[in-house]
């Protein structure tokens, strides 16, 4: 007689890991201040063009423009400040967990996500990273899914070796997996 090796038992609620009791980890402290000054930067650029060109003396504008431009700097410099507290608040929430089969991100400040990948689904990982990260000794882990042609999540503002440690275990994990 032949026998039945599947098995498909149930699991309780109450048996299941609790994602919030992950041990997170935090990005890197110089994360947030630099977002915060590459975007009070941005905002100072657009309103000192939105100056220049109300105070420039060689074309004459429109009156409906020049009533209207102190507005629209005003405007911007406003929500420019708003955009920056906002994703200041933002930085601070976000952070990653890596467990032995597994990596999370978390993110959100008014609407929070945790992104959960396993790690034998990851296809690649690659680190990016700009000219200010650089400047910075930072990167960003960017997880590609199998199965999808964007990455899954990214992970900004790693140290730029804590990124290369993730990145070689992950590498190194996904062999011992599929070898093992």
């Amino acid at each position: 007689m032949l026998e039945n090796s599947f098995t498909n038992p149930s699991i309780t609620i109450a048996h299941l890991p609790a994602i919030v009791s992950l041990e997170k980890q935090s990005l890197s402290e110089q994360y947030a201040p630099l977002n915060r000054l590459i975007n009070l930067g941005c905002t100072l650029i657009i309103c000192v063009l939105g100056l220049a060109f109300y105070f420039q003396p060689f074309i004459n504008l429109p009156s409906e423009l020049l009533n209207s431009l102190p507005f629209v700097i005003w405007a911007s410099a406003v929500l420019g400040f708003l955009f920056t507290w906002l994703s200041h608040a933002q930085d601070q929430l976000k952070s990653y967990a890596l467990r032995e089969s597994d990596l999370h991100y978390s993110s959100g400040l008014f609407f929070r996500s945790v992104v959960s990948q396993p790690i034998t689904r990851i296809q690649h990982i690659e680190l990016k990273r700009g000219p200010i990260e650089r400047k910075a000794g930072l990167a960003t882990l960017q997880v590609f899914s199998a199965g999808g042609e964007m990455h899954t999540f990214q992970i900004p503002g790693l140290p730029l070796e804590t990124a290369q440690q993730l990145r070689q275990f992950i590498l190194q994990h996904k062999d011992v997996v599929k070898h093992g």
